[in-house]
């Protein structure tokens, strides 16, 4: 189940096809698609010695080493999205929009509004004009710095349900170019965040997880 929110509340609900009949970002073009990578090719066998398969000798050890590992299968965003999720006011000014995904080392955050709903997007991408293009100290600057986040954030924005399948996660950032997605309830409220690199983090986990059960 996908939600859009914006500025005035919950716009759409539904599925991602319909979803990709209706949505439309703002300021959102799809990316590039990356080239598959090649799949590894199978190790060779290992070579036996004194009449021993010692692959077949290896392989067996270390089943039984891991025999009693749960492994975690990855289903839905609520099993890698990160939360609590950092939120960034609607009202909060460029400047501490900037220092506040500055100080926590993110690219990206959801803008919620004063009661805590989300109302869009924003990301260093669309606050770095505001940092770079005036001259430091000069009346530009500092008026473009003191916008509100809303005047340049993504909105509407489309958000996820915790038990949505991560294939059709990864679909939507793909479909729209964002660099991740808000996890939310039916209300609006941010539940949790998953970007790009949570999915590619996921993916390189180890021990090695059964990614789509």
């Amino acid at each position: 189940m996908f939600h859009v929110h914006g500025v005035e509340g919950r716009l759409f609900s539904g599925s991602l096809e319909q979803l990709r009949q209706q949505l439309s970002v703002s300021g959102v073009t799809r990316v590039r698609r990356v080239a598959p990578v090649a799949a590894e090719a199978d190790p060779q066998t290992a070579p036996q010695a004194g009449g021993r398969d010692v692959g077949h000798e290896v392989a067996q050890a270390y089943g039984q080493a891991t025999a009693t590992r749960v492994r975690q299968p990855l289903r839905c965003a609520a099993d890698v999205m990160r939360s609590p999720a950092l939120t960034v006011p609607a009202d909060a000014t460029l400047r501490d929009a900037w220092q506040l995904l500055a100080q926590h080392g993110i690219g990206q955050a959801p803008v919620v509004d004063a009661g805590g709903a989300l109302v869009g997007l924003v990301g260093r991408t669309e606050l770095m004009p505001a940092a770079a293009l005036a001259p430091p100290g000069t009346a530009a600057e500092l008026a473009r710095l003191a916008q509100p986040v809303r005047a340049v954030m993504w909105s509407p924005v489309p958000s996820t349900a915790p038990g949505t399948d991560l294939r059709r996660v990864a679909a939507l950032l793909l479909d729209t170019g964002l660099p991740g997605v808000p996890v939310a309830d039916d209300s609006g409220r941010v539940l949790g965040f998953v970007s790009r690199t949570d999915l590619l983090r996921a993916l390189a986990t180890d021990p090695p997880l059964d990614l789509w059960g």
